[in-house]
């Protein structure tokens, strides 16, 4: 394991620390504050990748075993998120009584909030997992409005089930069907992914824009 690895850069991720360095991260990610830094569904994508049959040759020598990527991955998010809930529970407000820095926001607290009351429990933390910084802060805040940690576990664990094998599987049935290096395709694909995880908070924005501009 390469502890010079970059944090914030999947493909280093993956490439330098492996299997270890991908759990740690998605728990980091799911539980703590700290993890509104770290990549998320780009970061599963890649390891996807990793898992496949050429996955070594496509990432330049990393690979990954496909059985303890697609189990770990979920059971650590799990893990992740629960710990985020306790925390909530256990910390209440005051866990997010902070100034705000370059990843943690009070607005990123706000939203998530509203996403959560707009949807409901269950359909927010399934929906989260696919959103940045809402999939780390939404853990901590149905902890925070004491929310059942039995209860909170069910949809914990669909949600993240959903989320880690629908991107781990793309990564990983793209891998089989490419041949060769795709450094050059594997930028604009993770920046995609990134997109279409952010999509939904810009739309939601937008929509809470264009209410306040009628309102007003």
């Amino acid at each position: 394991m390469n502890i010079t690895a970059n944090l914030f850069d999947a493909h280093s991720i993956v490439g330098d620390l492996g299997l270890v360095g991908i759990l740690a991260i998605i728990f980091a990610e799911t539980g703590l504050l700290i993890g509104l830094a770290f990549p998320g569904d780009s970061l599963l994508f890649i390891a996807g990748i990793a898992a496949s049959s050429a996955g070594a040759e496509i990432l330049g020598g990393a690979s990954l075993d496909p059985l303890a990527i697609f189990i770990g991955a979920p059971v650590t998010a799990i893990i992740g998120s629960q710990f985020g809930h306790f925390l909530g529970n256990r910390y209440g407000r005051k866990l997010f009584d902070r100034p705000n820095g370059r990843f943690f926001t009070q607005e990123r607290v706000a939203q998530t909030e509203r996403w959560l009351t707009k949807y409901g429990i269950g359909k927010a933390l399934i929906l989260a997992r696919f959103i940045p910084f809402v999939r780390t802060l939404i853990n901590p805040t149905v902890g925070i409005i004491g929310y059942p940690a039995r209860k909170f576990l069910l949809w914990n664990a669909i949600g993240a089930v959903i989320w880690t094998q629908l991107i781990l599987g793309a990564g990983f049935i793209l891998g089989n069907k490419i041949s060769g290096s795709i450094d050059k395709y594997l930028l604009p694909i993770v920046g995609l992914i990134v997109l279409v995880s952010v999509l939904p908070v810009a739309l939601e924005l937008l929509r809470e824009w264009r209410t306040k501009r009628h309102l007003s």
